[in-house]
């Protein structure tokens, strides 16, 4: 971007050319303009019989080329560029206009469709209305903003000089529209659950708190909505899912922001199986429909002895049926370690410097897990059966009730979502949630028992399967990103 002196200087040019616009009698942040076509269908649609036919177009100036009594531009509109002329014999009324121009301004067009000399599709120029007078000059080259941390804080600037960007998020929206006609084909209701909830759980995070002054009660962003969509169950829905935004008072990284997108699903009559079949279809066939194919490119960074980092790209093919893997046989694999043996998880974790006095054998044995056996898991994963310890909210296996019926998906070493067989059990989930109130610390998870989502569970639940899919990191995965700050359009920031 500029300096900010330069910036200052640019922008009062600007608003001496916003003066002047107005002494023609032009209002310089005009009304509503009807478009004929966007400039997609302008160009797709092009032909010799279209020639000479009348458009009606607006966009964004992104170049600006005057050579006196020619004016050649390129708008941009949200679906791409055209290139426009503007010449005073064509439009004498409003070539003083088109003379106070500038770099980010949105215009409106009317005129005849042809081509240039180097036969560029143009819009010959007739009249021209002025939508909105730019006062901010945009980056110094419009093909790019390149400052990463100034493209998450400034998306409006971003969106408007990377069409790249702009295509992630027409992604991000396919993705999602995607997933949601998937499931209301299979009778799947879509529902919304509280975001402000008296009580948090459904997982283990750290909430955000807040206030309602009218009640003066203490209420809590919500870290998942699994417990109300499984009360749902319990009165009848069969098949619900949500798109819900769900917020976490922790760390910041490329696959962590605070505020995410959370896809949360619940059939009763099902278990763990049918949700893996479900989230295989879900995910192959939105890069299927929004990649074109279920082999889809993923480019990492990896950091070699020397200090510097090399690029990997990685062909991951989504089609059915993924590998499955259990939690047990993979620990052993990848880190040589059983989960009985707590006494080689507990070294194993030395080893690698993590930290184990004073936690719970569970919680270590799944740090090891994740520091040694994440890191392989490349190709589309199923990791099934977990200790049951770490599974409060899930069934245990009929044959051992030291595994609990849960899976976790995994693309590009990267967890993509969690599911579980349910428990429906009142009387077991009950001594489940006392037992990890008692073990935990208050700020770490549930500070209370939720007795109302016990009631509800008493009334009866019918067997069922449920799945989380975290969807940034899903449209990453689709969309080639590295960071989730790349799919969410406002991530969170420090203050600058």
């Amino acid at each position: 971007m500029y300096g900010k002196n330069m910036a200052s200087k640019l922008q009062e040019n600007r608003i001496a050319k916003l003066q002047k616009i107005r002494a023609l009698g032009i209002e310089p942040f005009g009304h509503r303009f009807e478009k004929t076509h966007s400039l997609a269908q302008i160009r797709s649609s092009y032909s010799e019989q279209a020639a000479e036919s009348a458009i009606r177009a607006a966009g964004r100036i992104i170049l600006l080329r005057s050579m006196g009594k020619l004016i050649f531009a390129t708008i941009r509109d949200a679906t791409g560029d055209i290139q426009i002329c503007l010449r005073k014999d064509d439009m004498p009324d409003d070539f003083a206009l088109a003379k106070l121009l500038d770099l980010g301004d949105i215009i409106g067009v009317e005129g005849k469709l042809g081509k240039t000399q180097t036969a560029e599709i143009t819009i010959f120029v007739r009249k021209l209305t002025l939508l909105n007078k730019s006062l901010l000059p945009p980056p110094e080259k419009w093909h790019g903003l390149q400052d990463v941390d100034l493209r998450y804080r400034q998306r409006y600037v971003d969106l408007c000089v990377n069409p790249a960007v702009m295509e992630v998020f027409k992604k991000r929206s396919a993705i999602i529209e995607h997933m949601r006609q998937v499931l209301l084909q299979q009778g799947f209701i879509e529902v919304d659950t509280p975001a402000l909830q008296p009580i948090y759980g459904g997982a283990a995070a750290k909430p955000f708190t807040t206030h309602h002054n009218t009640l003066d009660m203490e209420l809590f962003l919500r870290i998942s909505p699994e417990l109300y969509l499984k009360r749902l169950l319990v009165g009848g829905m069969e098949r619900v899912f949500e798109f819900a935004r769900v917020f976490r008072n922790e760390g910041i990284s490329t696959k962590h922001n605070p505020e995410y997108t959370l896809l949360e699903v619940y059939q009763a009559y099902g278990d763990y199986n049918d949700m893996m079949a479900l989230t295989e279809q879900l995910v192959s066939t939105a890069a299927q429909k929004v990649c074109g194919s279920m082999v889809v490119p993923y480019t990492r960074k990896l950091l070699q002895p020397d200090g510097q980092a090399r690029e990997e790209t990685i062909e991951i093919d989504y089609s059915p049926p993924w590998r499955r893997v259990k939690y047990t046989q993979a620990l052993q694999q990848y880190a040589g370690v059983a989960v009985e043996d707590i006494s080689a998880v507990r070294a194993k974790a030395r080893q690698l410097h993590l930290e184990e006095k004073g936690m719970d054998d569970a919680v270590v044995i799944n740090k090891v897990f994740e520091q040694c056996v994440e890191e392989r898991l490349i190709q589309p994963s199923f990791v099934i059966d977990y200790p049951a310890s770490l599974c409060p909210l899930t069934r245990r296996a009929p044959d051992n009730p030291q595994l609990a019926l849960r899976f976790e998906p995994y693309v590009m070493s990267m967890e993509i979502g969690n599911a579980y067989t349910e428990l429906n059990d009142p009387l077991v989930q009950e001594e489940n949630l006392r037992s990890t109130l008692a073990g935990e610390d208050r700020n770490e998870t549930m500070r209370v028992m939720d007795e109302d989502f016990i009631r509800a569970l008493k009334f009866g639940m019918p067997p069922a399967g449920g799945l989380g899919i975290g969807v940034d990191r899903l449209v990453m995965l689709l969309t080639n990103s590295p960071s989730i700050r790349d799919v969410i359009l406002f991530p969170l920031m420090r203050p600058s």
